[in-house]
């Protein structure tokens, strides 16, 4: 499939929008973004300059790799690499400009041992996931550290007792190790509120559009919007189905389009039974199986003349509900057929 027929707006308008929300929710702590995974899926190259511009000052990326392919930071900006440092990957941690953080043992005796730079550092308070144990803070003696980290594992349900219970356990990491500044908040906990804040948050998904945890639906902009193009128009008649598996069978004539688009570009083969395409103001619902490379609509009572644009609903909070896929996994999931056009 030619990459002009679909296409993936990223609006870095609503982004920095989206960011001086999340800041000002972050009350006098900095506010950070995560930009791993290419941003999300959305181009971790202008997402990093429009945030920039907005006065992001801190960026996260989960390995070595994504920072080389950033390139040099805006001026002011800090890098820092979420999954530390790995065997064979200390020369080039040392040869550039961002930051480890560390967060096993290991990580820690070999940066110990290969340099005296700052460095972060995680530390686990309950999600068991990276991060050295509370019974491991011995190991950070006399280590420069720069910002220390860990991360809520329910912070998307604001009554989970493993909130208070991280919090807590965060605070006394806080106020035994010694660092610059400490960071436990993602996007679901800025909006637990001013206690989670710390010194930095690092917010991702609701950078992006994504609604999680208490944040309100009304504060964040969406971001991306896909749009596929119509590569063939057809008349099917009462009694016929559409798709693999024949699965959909029309009970009145029907006018179907078929796009450009398909689970091969992150639309989930799930929204075959609840997807929904905008021909201008009319919501069309996807028919049939969604298969790799398209999909089809009823389009009865629009004028859809094959070649033209359809606009997909990719409201990520309807688009997990009606997918049963997460927020996270759609973004990330859209693929490299689209023309990215940013705005």
């Amino acid at each position: 499939m030619d990459s002009a027929n679909l296409r993936l707006t990223i609006d870095l308008t609503a982004l920095a929008s989206n960011w001086r929300s999340l800041a000002a929710a972050s009350g006098p702590a900095a506010c950070g973004a995560a930009v791993k995974a290419d941003s999300y899926g959305l181009g971790a190259g202008p997402v990093v300059s429009a945030l920039a511009r907005a006065g992001c000052r801190d960026f996260f990326v989960a390995s070595w790799a994504e920072a080389a392919a950033l390139g040099a930071m805006p001026d002011g900006a800090r890098l820092a690499v979420l999954h530390g440092v790995q065997d064979g990957e200390m020369a080039t941690a040392l040869a550039s400009p961002a930051v480890p953080v560390l967060c096993t043992p290991a990580q820690v005796a070999a940066w110990r041992a290969a340099t005296t730079r700052p460095c972060d550092v995680m530390v686990d308070t309950g999600i068991n996931r990276l991060g050295l144990a509370r019974g491991e803070l011995d190991l950070l003696d006399g280590l420069a550290i720069d910002t220390l980290h860990s991360h809520l594992a329910c912070a998307e349900t604001l009554a989970d007792p493993m909130n208070t219970r991280q919090l807590a356990a965060f605070r006394e990491v806080a106020a035994a190790v010694p660092a610059r500044r400490a960071s436990l908040a993602n996007s679901a906990g800025i909006a637990l509120g001013s206690d989670y804040a710390f010194g930095l948050t690092r917010p991702g998904i609701g950078l992006y559009g994504g609604v999680v945890g208490a944040t309100p639906a009304a504060g964040v902009k969406p971001v991306a919007g896909i749009a596929a193009r119509v590569v063939q128009v057809r008349d099917v008649a009462v009694g016929d189905s559409v798709g693999y598996g024949a699965t959909w069978t029309a009970e009145r004539p029907t006018r179907v389009a078929v796009l450009n688009l398909g689970y091969a570009d992150g639309y989930p083969r799930s929204m075959s039974a609840g997807g929904c395409i905008f021909a201008g103001d009319l919501a069309c619902p996807v028919i049939g199986r969604v298969s790799m490379d398209l999909v089809a609509v009823d389009v009865t009572g629009a004028d859809v003349p094959e070649g033209t644009w359809l606009r997909i609903d990719f409201d990520l909070v309807r688009a997990a509900a009606a997918s049963g896929r997460s927020q996270y996994e759609l973004l990330t999931g859209l693929g490299h057929r689209y023309a990215r056009v940013y705005q």
